[in-house]
């Protein structure tokens, strides 16, 4: 192990630490995690989406998946609240004619009621009333969500302390709850626990100063012997290995009724 060699290389991951819209590129090959969940959350919402359908993207990121739906444009809306996200939509998604909106999703959503024939979000925020509101009846609801125990070993290994949860609500039961108590019932509901791994500690570096709410002020100086633990581990195993929490949730609202 040549710490000096290590500290330089964690320092510019540390320094090249920006992402635009849900972009794991940079470290592709170096880690691996959401490839065997029990749900794949693009077919789900596939085997509800027509070409008619007016289809809403909550927390759209810089609208990839989205785009990669191959639904007419006339057909697509979406909402973003990170800043520089929401550049990247406003170049990328209006010139097509989607219409985008700046809005946090966990507040009130800038569309009519009853405007969407299904409403998609993938790891974002999200308000029920306000999905309630702009779905059309019969309209669908299909989330995957960031479980509240997401990345913990991980987390353990970088700071050896027992930080609080960030999200300590997002447990599929406490979710599920909100949107039945709202008036929804459920079509799909899973949840599930599966392996995060990563071939490179600089890697986890640049995923933790990434994933801020889950690793909050980071800094490769302010934690070097746990990053010089977790190569040794790397190093004995091969692999740095942790678990993500997910959640998979599908409903619909009534064809009659509010």
């Amino acid at each position: 192990m040549d710490k000096e060699a290590l500290l330089k290389r964690w320092l510019e991951e540390e320094e090249i630490a920006h992402i635009h819209g849900w972009d794991f590129s940079h470290i592709k090959g170096k880690f691996e995690e959401e490839h065997d969940l029990p749900w794949n959350y693009r077919e789900i919402v596939n085997r509800y989406l027509w070409p008619e359908m007016k289809l809403l993207d909550i927390d759209t990121g810089g609208g990839e998946f989205l785009l990669s739906l191959g639904h007419p444009h006339c057909n697509l809306a979406a909402t973003e609240n990170y800043g520089p996200n929401v550049a990247l939509c406003k170049r990328e998604l209006l010139p097509l004619g989607i219409d985008f909106r700046q809005a946090d999703g966990n507040g009130k959503l800038p569309f009519p009621a009853q405007s969407f024939d299904l409403v998609i979000n993938r790891h974002g925020n999200f308000n029920p009333q306000e999905i309630w509101r702009v779905l059309k009846r019969g309209g669908i609801f299909i989330t995957q969500q960031v479980g509240a125990e997401n990345d913990r070993e991980l987390v353990e290994l970088l700071y050896h302390s027992n930080l609080e949860l960030p999200f300590p609500w997002q447990y599929l039961e406490i979710v599920q709850r909100e949107f039945t108590e709202v008036g929804f019932s459920v079509i799909q509901a899973e949840e599930a626990f599966r392996p995060i791994k990563f071939w490179d500690v600089g890697a986890l570096v640049w995923f933790a100063r990434i994933i801020e709410w889950e690793f909050p002020e980071f800094r490769v100086k302010d934690h070097l012997d746990n990053l010089y633990r977790a190569q040794e581990i790397l190093e004995r195993d091969g692999v740095l290995e942790g678990r993500i929490h997910r959640f998979l949730l599908a409903v619909r609202k009534p064809e009659k009724g509010r």
